[in-house]
């Protein structure tokens, strides 16, 4: 559906060096902290700037090669773009409805009701929480085959951060659709996403499916000497602390059956996160 192939992207004091691939029927999630290339990412993927190197295709088809109708399967939600603030609901629809040949009008403005989102107001005078709702109803208001989402449940309370979900679950029921998103919260993707890309400084740490992530990852908590004594085959890496150490395995059942003294906590993404950019390699 989508892939970046060695795709390069310098800025001065940056660089982008990045292969990813969304697959056909799946919802592939985007983390890193702040800076670590992910809104890069989803600006080559869509075109919006130009690679310094490699090759993105969607659809199968190189990017430059896109028509205007390969264009309008694609739905998008980017952190830092949005509509004109002086526009209001209806007149939104109309703009979606000139711009897409599928555009739902009946789908953008129930899901704009079941948001709360008042139809009386210019955009200018939403909430930050509002807006995100609007740029979500509007990216799935054209039944796209691949959306873009680049944190798109910032600003979001809780409640409306699962009805998002739950859209996009929703989506996904239709065959052959994806979807790429990113977002801090990790509750969202571990509950989501079929795999994972973690980047830092422009290149990709990890690529790992969620559910053998959070089945089979651990994080060891163990004294120097329990460290020592260890076989580290298995290790990804350590961080150290006032106890000793704590180390990232992909193989947390071996070492509960040959290390039962080692305290072992389940794998989660924060904490693969947090072990593969903070700790040693």
């Amino acid at each position: 559906m989508l892939r970046l192939e060695n795709v390069k992207k310098k800025y001065k004091d940056f660089e982008l060096d990045i292969t990813m691939e969304v697959k056909p029927g799946c919802v592939t999630g985007l983390i890193g902290r702040n800076g670590a290339g992910k809104t890069t990412a989803f600006k080559a993927a869509l075109g919006l700037i130009r690679a310094a190197g490699g090759e993105i295709t969607v659809f199968g088809k190189p990017i430059s090669g896109l028509s205007a109708k390969d264009r309008e399967k694609m739905g998008v939600v980017l952190s830092d773009s949005g509509f004109s603030g002086y526009l209001k609901v209806k007149d939104l629809a109309a703009i979606l409805g000139n711009l897409y040949s599928r555009f739902d009008e009946g789908y953008f403005t129930g899901k704009c009701e079941s948001f709360g989102i008042p139809f009386d107001k210019r955009i200018k005078d939403f909430s930050t929480g509002m807006r995100r709702k609007l740029h979500v109803a509007a990216a799935l208001s054209h039944h796209a085959e691949l959306l873009i989402m680049d944190e798109p449940t910032a600003g979001m309370d809780v409640i409306a951060r699962e009805e998002l979900l739950d859209m996009i679950r929703e989506y996904m029921e239709t065959e052959g659709r994806s979807v790429l998103l990113s977002s801090h919260i990790s509750g969202d993707l571990e509950g989501l996403c079929d795999d994972i890309y973690l980047i830092d400084e422009g290149k990709v740490l990890l690529h790992e499916d969620t559910d053998v992530l959070l089945d089979t990852y651990g994080i060891l908590k163990v004294t120097k000497e329990q460290y020592e004594a260890m076989d580290k085959s298995f290790l990804m890496c350590r961080r150290k602390e006032e106890f000793g150490y704590s180390c990232l395995t992909g193989e947390k059942q071996f070492y509960a059956e040959n290390y039962p003294d080692a305290v072992i906590e389940k794998g989660s993404i924060d904490g693969v996160m947090t072990m593969m950019i903070r700790g040693e390699r």
